[in-house]
């Protein structure tokens, strides 16, 4: 029986969706972001200019922190992770990506995959 769950606590889906979902002992978690539950998005600053500047490391470890706070509402840990999709609007911030990853998993944790797209929601 699959079961979807909308999580207190965390940004609310821009969408029609759950955060995460169990089908019999597998649990799915829905894209997530860097959004916060007020709508900000941490390591994201705006200049007096109005100049945006991205920080992947503090966005990549507050998205990581997610995941853990979501699997920790249904009983799971990061080390249950099977698989990760890592999808970056700019390559060039796979560097700091991969540093924070790496404080979370080694080699023995989850297979991953990290792509570049034009933009993301």
């Amino acid at each position: 029986m699959a079961d979807g769950k909308v999580l207190a606590g965390q940004a609310t889906p821009r969408g029609r969706y759950p955060h995460l979902k169990r089908a019999g002992d597998f649990v799915y978690v829905s894209g997530t972001s860097a959004r916060r539950q007020d709508n900000t998005i941490a390591g994201a600053t705006v200049d007096a200019m109005g100049t945006t500047a991205l920080d992947i490391r503090v966005q990549t470890r507050a998205v990581i922190e997610t995941i853990r706070e979501m699997l920790a509402a249904v009983g799971a840990q990061l080390p249950d992770l099977v698989q990760v999709t890592a999808y970056l609007v700019n390559m060039n911030d796979f560097g700091g990506y991969n540093e924070v990853y790496g404080e979370f998993f080694d080699s023995s944790g989850p297979a991953r995959t990290t792509v570049a797209v034009h933009q993301l929601p």
